[in-house]
């Protein structure tokens, strides 16, 4: 089966970094499309940015220019990166790729990675 690896999550002080990876493996040899969503604790899950097959990415209104979302699709992989985090930007973050699974494209969900940024 398809199984998605996160990393880069954990404890992040105000106005650090966030660099989160996902790499799927099994599958097909490249992914397709990519996603990004976070669910802040208490509130609703939320898109943060989508990558399309051909490369372009779009980003939920109330994150545009703060987030940048990634893909690798040799390495099937996908990124998240932010500079100057908030303590809003505490959340569990998922990934999502589409990738051919026995022939036929579909989605999958990581497990989330969960991020703080506090002091």
């Amino acid at each position: 089966q398809v199984q998605l690896v996160e990393s880069g999550g954990g404890w992040v002080q105000p106005g650090g970094s966030l660099t989160l990876s996902c790499a799927a493996s099994g599958g097909g040899s490249s992914i397709y499309d990519g996603a990004w969503s976070r669910q802040p604790p208490g509130k609703q899950r939320e898109l943060v940015g989508n990558m399309t097959s051909r490369g372009m990415t779009n980003y939920a209104g109330s994150v545009k220019g703060r987030f940048t979302a990634s893909k690798n699709n040799a390495k099937k992989t996908v990124t998240l990166q932010k500079n100057s985090l908030e303590p809003e930007d505490t959340a569990v973050y998922y990934c999502y790729v589409k990738i051919a699974n026995w022939g036929v494209r579909d989605g999958y969900w990581g497990q989330g990675t969960p991020v703080t940024v506090s002091s």
